[in-house]
Formats: structure tokens, sequence, C-alpha cells
């Protein structure tokens, strides 16, 4: 499911082949001070699935009467998620959240899945599916982030996640032990926001208590992550972990903003 977001579960489909990105517009390179707060991206960003998205949706099929392809399913799954609406419930909580989260994301895999050829046993596929992405054995942790985290920690950074996410988020975080890092995580689907959409990240500041001059959001998406945080008042930097360095505007990986500040 790969606008930015999760895969069934996250900006989930795990690239195998490193692209360009576009270079963030109007950069510069930070010469200020240490911000007071930090907020990160979670997919891409902190995390990535631990097996190509379409091998896994296709290996889970299998349990349920589907024989799909990869390949079709990764390209369907950019396709559905790009289309489909920002995961984001404005006043829903609790098992109303839960409800309208799961049926977004059963909207895309039945879409997903069905241009593929099909699961017989949808519901059930389903079901399996969700659950696999809720688990820290479907992700692994960029190897550079606990180092970089707890270096920010101990110059007094506030961090916080804030993705357009579920609300697996958090104990997902938890089971990757990732989650005692940061002072508040904020999802799309709890915040009724998702980015470019400044809304999340006033909501995430709000929590924190700090300012947008104070902050710094960093994450794998242009628009989502980079054009939406400047246009809330953050700075900004933007991950291409396919960059050779650290260039304006852009880091290889979080170990950039040590570089930097």
């Amino acid at each position: 499911m790969v606008r930015k977001s999760a895969v069934c579960g996250p900006h989930s489909v795990q690239k195998t082949e490193r692209s360009p990105r576009a270079r963030p517009r109007n950069t510069r390179r930070s010469s200020g001070p240490v911000p007071r707060a930090v907020l990160l991206d979670a997919s891409g960003t902190l995390i990535e699935v631990a097996r190509p998205l379409g091998e896994t949706y296709s290996l889970l099929a299998r349990d349920f009467g589907g024989d799909l392809d990869p390949d079709t399913l990764t390209a369907g799954f950019r396709t559905e998620f790009a289309d489909a609406p920002p995961m984001a419930f404005p006043g829903r909580h609790g098992a109303d959240l839960d409800r309208a989260e799961r049926g977004w994301w059963y909207a895309v895999v039945e879409r997903v899945t069905g241009a593929a050829g099909g699961v017989p046993e949808f519901d059930a596929y389903f079901d399996r599916l969700y659950a696999h992405y809720a688990s820290a054995q479907a992700w692994r942790v960029y190897p550079e982030v606990p180092a970089v985290l707890a270096s920010l920690r101990e110059r007094g950074v506030v961090l916080a996640v804030v993705s357009n996410f579920d609300s697996r988020l958090t104990p997902l975080l938890d089971g990757l032990g990732l989650a005692t890092f940061f002072d508040a995580v904020v999802s799309s689907g709890e915040a009724g926001a998702a980015k470019p959409d400044g809304a999340i990240f006033t909501h995430a500041l709000a929590v924190l208590g700090v300012e947008a001059s104070e902050a710094l959001h960093v994450g794998d998406n242009p628009e989502a992550d980079y054009d939406g945080a400047r246009a809330a008042g953050l700075e900004a930097l933007l991950v291409d972990r396919g960059a050779a360095a650290n260039h304006a505007g852009v880091i290889a990986d979080l170990g950039g903003i040590l570089e930097r500040y």
C-alpha cells in the first residue's frame, strides 16, 4: 500500500532499484543550533519491510487459494496506493478507528490482488496479511537508526514519529525496540490528517509543546515529508538512501542529521 504510509501494511513497497530522487526545492544547509525537536517519518526513514512486498503478498496468498505473481502485485500496489484517499479519519477513535483503518487497507488489498488474479478466500487472507504487517518480524530497522536516535536524545532533543500510518505503528515500534526513543508517535489515522497536510505537523508540535521554528522533520518522500514540513514552518531534510553523499537538503541516511547539527 505506497504513497507514503504503511503496507497493509506502510510506504512499504521495498525498493529493489534506486532511482534518482528529485532534489528538494529552496534547500539550504543548516548552520543553526541543534533543533529542539526532531520529527521522523517511519517507513523508508526508520524502518523498511523485511521482505519485498510482492513476495509476501504472493507467498501468503498460496494458503488461501491464490497464485499471484509478485511483480504484478508490486506494480499494482504502487498504483492503488497512490490512487487511494489519504489514510486519515477525523473524529474516529478506538474500535471505530480500527474499523476505518482496516477498511481502508481491505479496499486497497482487494484491488491489488483482484487485478493480479484474485484470492478465493480473500477475507481470511486479508486478516493474515494485516496481522503480518503488525508484527516486528515483518520489518527491519535501518542499521544507523538506534545510534542516531540515542545521540539525539543525549543532546536533549525531543523526538517524535510523524507518519502516514495506521494505529498499528506504536506497538510495531515497541516490538522493534524503538518506542522508548520517542516522546510521541503520531500516525495519520489517529491524527485525522495525512502528510503533506500541515495539520498533522501542527498536531505533533502541539503534543510536544514545540514551535514549528524549533523543529526539524526528516523523511524520504519529497512531497509528503520535505515540502509538507517546510510549508508547515519546520526545517526539513529528505532521506535518499540511494544518494552517494549528503548534499543540500538531502541526507543518505539518518547519520546525516548529526553531521548537520
